[in-house]
């Protein structure tokens, strides 16, 4: 239950009351390719209350890692709230994880970006490849890796310890765009999408928005956490165009 002061989208209206969490992602270790798990756990859930937090007006995160052998019976997921924004409740879809490699872009160091351009300039003619959309951060819904800033980017230092955060998780509405489709968009997904339709359509959009989410003006919620102290603190940020 979230107990934190929330208020209905786009509003300064508090929304009273608590509020059930909905779930936002369920991964196992075993699928979390490259991602350091606490120890004695193999599960990591990630859950959010579905209205306007802070300053920014985004959902509130909260992380849990668990132990998938000291679970429990498993009780009915209560319903997301019947006023919740449909925007911040995900629809039910299953994770396939897939690893790439990816590099940074708002977060490449000025003088390497300096130095590297001409090497940018060059791909681009030869191949029609931006680094920027086809390169760098992987776009969408993933664990690990470079948060895909859509403004500059803000990096959480944590509270305890005065370190900067890793990036955990980044949750996104939108799972490619118009151009980083061609080098990102999963195998599996190619075949319903149309050159310059990547998201028209029935199936091009089930690829496009898997998650039914839209955040802000398609923008992304930014999850951190502090690897350096036992407890793993988190921090978030949104951010959108």
């Amino acid at each position: 239950m979230c107990a934190e002061e929330h208020y209905d989208i786009g509003s300064n209206t508090p929304h009273g009351g608590e509020v059930p969490l909905v779930p936002i992602v369920q991964v196992y270790a075993a699928d979390a390719f490259g991602v350091s798990f606490p120890p004695g756990c193999d599960l990591l859930q990630v859950l959010w209350c579905p209205f306007d937090h802070g300053e920014f007006c985004y959902p509130l995160p909260q992380v849990h890692w668990r132990d998938s052998r000291a679970v429990g019976p498993v009780k009915a997921t209560p319903a997301a709230p019947a006023d919740a924004p449909r925007d911040y409740v995900p629809s039910p879809c299953v994770v396939h994880p897939e690893q790439v490699a990816e590099y940074p872009s708002w977060d490449l160091p000025e003088d390497l970006r300096k130095g590297l351009r001409d090497r940018f300039d060059q791909l681009e003619r030869e191949t029609g490849w931006l680094y920027w959309y086809h390169l760098a951060d992987a776009p969408g819904i993933k664990l690990g890796g470079y948060p895909g800033w859509t403004q500059e980017p803000v990096w959480p230092d944590c509270a305890a310890c005065g370190r900067r955060m890793d990036h955990l998780l980044t949750v996104a509405s939108w799972e490619y765009d118009g151009e980083s489709w061609r080098t990102w968009l999963p195998v599996e997904d190619r075949e319903v999408v149309d050159g310059q339709e990547t998201h028209r359509g029935e199936e091009g959009l089930a690829a496009h928005a898997a998650a039914g989410l839209m955040l802000g003006d398609a923008g992304g919620v930014y999850i951190f956490e502090c690897r350096s102290c036992p407890d793993r603190p988190i921090g978030h940020w949104f951010d959108c165009s």
